[in-house]
This record gives C-alpha cells, structure tokens and sequence, in this order.
C-alpha cells in the first residue's frame, strides 16, 4: 500500500480539479501517439506519388519512386507501436485468424495487409520489373539471383511488356489512392466513432485526420528530397521543389480550414463539455497545441511558403525557406497526433478535473523506444534505395549491352 501511494504522490500534484483514481494514469501515451503519424506519412507519400501516375503532373516525377519507397519504408514500422504497447505482441497474429468484424482495431490489420501487398509491394514491383531484370543480366554471382528472385525470374523487357507494366502502375496506383485514404481516414475514424470522449468524437476527425495525413507526407518527401539528392551528387530540380512547396501549401490550407471549422463547430455546439475542453487547452494542451501546432506547425509555414509565392526570392534562399518550413510541418502534425491522442485523456470522465502525462526515457513506452521507432523507417529507406535506386538503371542500361530477350 505504501509503494503504491508512494507511485500516486507525483502523480496526485499534477492533478487538477476531481478525477476518478483510474484516470490518474493515461493508457495510451507517446507510442500510440506515433503510430496515427506514422500511417498518416504512408498516406500522404503515396498521394503524392499518385499525382505524377494518375494525374500526370510530370513536375513531380523527380520524387516518384522516393515517395513510393518513402511510403513503403513508413508503412513497415507503422504497426510496431501498436505491437509494443500491447501486453502480448505474440498473438497479434490472431487478429487475422480469428477476424472479429464488430472491432475497428482488429479489422485495420487487414486494412494494412491490403494497402501492404496488394498496393504498394505490387506498384513497386511492376515499377522496378524493367530494372530488376536489366541488373540481374549485368551482375555476377549472388547480386545475380538476388535480383533474379526479385524480379521473379522475369525477362521479357521488350516495349510491349514495358508497357504493361506501366498501365498496371497506373491501375494499382489508381485503386491505392481510395486505399489510402482508407488507411488513414480509419485511422481518424477509430478516435472519431469514440462517442464517449468528447474530444475524439467529431465526424470531421477522419477528414482531418486525412488531409494531415496529406501535409505530413508532401512535407517528408520534400525534406527527403532536399537531403538525399545532394547526398546522391545529382542536382535538385527546382521547378519539382516548388510544385511541392506549392501543394504543400494548398493542401495546408485545406487542413487548417478543416481544422478551424472542427473548432467552430465544437464551440457553436457548446454541450456540457466545453468548460473542461476549453480549460484543458487553456492549460494543459497550451504550449502544444496553441503555440507548437497552430503557430509554429500551420501559421508560420504558411505565411513562409506565401511569401516565398508573393516575392520573387533567389533559390537558394527558396530552398532554405522551404526545408525550414517542412520541418515545422512535421513537428507542427506530430503535435497534432499528440493533441487528439493524449489530450483526449487528459480530463475526467466527470468533466470536473485534469491530469497531467508523465513522459518516461526508458521502457517500451519510454522517449528512447519511440525516437528509435522514428529512425527505423529512415535506415529500412536507405535499405530499400540500395537495393531499388530510385534513379531507375537507365544509367545502367546505356552502360552495358542487354541481349533481347
């Protein structure tokens, strides 16, 4: 009894209010918190990608297959938070042996399955056939399998089946797009459908949720983009960075608006939990919320990317202001995370008190799993851009001469 008054002490003085002894500690902390970000990174990747297949916009062709290995990079570590904060990670398997069609937790398993295979390892493969098939002939001993396996012994590269694989690019691109936003929007319709949590249960959480989801990727490509090609030797294409700086900037708009208009709403509605709503941003969600997610995260990369629109600026300067501001838009949506996720069980159920969130370094819902679960997707990135450059072999296949097949 001693140890345990000993663990509530800390705890009971960041309590404000009255609060129910079982809402001292929150349940869902900084791990869960990644894991709506890292989804939503995957989502907003792969609509970028979609824009050069689907709706030909060739300004960004540059960042094709960097979106598409950033978002298959992403969407491998996405479920690990998930994995970790759960009692017995073990079993997770049986969540699709054992489908249970009235849980929305347990059905995004097959949601991600389906984004996982029948989406995106099938666009990359049908994308990379043509230089799989032009390594494996230039290369020697196990290199030489590798990629033979990997191209599942294909070598028809004639200008038919070239364009086969192009049109069903195009195809799967098209049915990954509802795809997803099904993936993400899911996401948002979890926290959403939460009836009993007047902070999640919103029915604009799924769409804002979505176009978040949309920011966070351009932004992320656009920061991969800016580091990776420098690094490569190659030089940036500027008229591709400002077509991204330009979505970028339309599609925040659309967000934000989302996002005021969410907030109206809530105020205009005024139902019983308004006081404590309001006294946890007050309080609580302040720094967060208000100063880290509004103004550092949607305010200044706006009124930056508009400036940089308005003005004529030099481009180099153009490239800092924009690698500036897709920082603040990833610190800016990974708040936001933390807003809905935490914040949401921040007041009591009472709607008489608040808690506080006490962030630990170690153990799996410490700081140190969490930052490693941030860098994984970069390190599997690397991975993936050794084995799929995302230049294509063209380099290669003017180097060597390939046989017909």
């Amino acid at each position: 009894m001693d140890e345990l008054i000993q663990h509530l002490y800390p705890l009971l003085k960041s309590v404000t209010g009255y609060i129910y002894p079982n809402e001292i500690e929150l349940h869902w902390g900084l791990l869960v918190s990644l894991y709506p970000y890292l989804t939503g990174l995957v989502a907003g990747a792969f609509i970028l990608a979609s824009l050069v297949k689907v709706f030909n916009v060739k300004e960004l062709q540059p960042t094709y297959r960097l979106s598409m290995l950033t978002a298959l990079a992403f969407l491998i570590v996405a479920p690990l938070p998930l994995l970790l904060h759960l009692g017995h990670p073990e079993k997770s398997y049986e969540i699709f042996l054992t489908p249970n069609t009235n849980s929305a937790m347990a059905m995004f398993g097959f949601v991600y399955a389906w984004y996982l295979m029948a989406v995106l390892l099938l666009e990359l493969w049908f994308d990379y056939r043509k230089d799989m098939v032009i390594i494996a002939k230039s290369s020697r001993g196990l290199k030489k399998w590798f990629y033979k396996i990997l191209s599942l012994f294909s070598k028809d590269i004639s200008d038919k089946s070239v364009a086969f694989d192009h049109k069903a690019v195009r195809i799967i691109t098209i049915i990954g797009i509802p795809s997803a936003f099904l993936l993400h929007g899911y996401v948002g319709f979890i926290f959403g459908s939460i009836k009993a949590n007047p902070w999640w249960s919103s029915v604009l959480m799924p769409i804002v949720f979505l176009f978040s989801a949309i920011v966070s990727g351009i932004a992320m490509v656009l920061l991969l983009y800016m580091v990776i090609t420098p690094i490569r030797k190659q030089q940036l294409d500027m008229i591709c960075l400002d077509k991204l700086a330009s979505y970028l900037f339309y599609i925040m708009i659309v967000d934000f608006s989302l996002e005021v208009l969410d907030f109206i709403h809530r105020v205009y509605e005024s139902e019983e939990s308004i006081k404590i709503l309001a006294s946890m941003v007050q309080t609580k969600l302040f720094g967060s919320l208000v100063i880290i997610q509004v103004i550092m995260g949607m305010i200044l990369p706006l009124a930056t990317i508009a400036g940089v629109k308005i003005f004529k600026v030099p481009a180099d300067l153009r490239k800092l202001l924009y690698f500036m501001s897709a920082i603040l838009v990833q610190i800016g949506i990974f708040s936001t995370r933390w807003n809905v996720v935490v914040g949401g069980q921040l007041f009591s159920k009472s709607f008489m008190g608040l808690t506080t969130y006490k962030m630990t370094f170690f153990g799996l819902e410490g700081l140190l799993i969490s930052i490693t679960l941030l860098i994984m997707p970069f390190f599997i990135l690397w991975i993936l851009m050794k084995i799929l450059p995302p230049g294509g072999s063209e380099t290669q296949e003017a180097a060597i001469q390939v046989p017909s097949p």
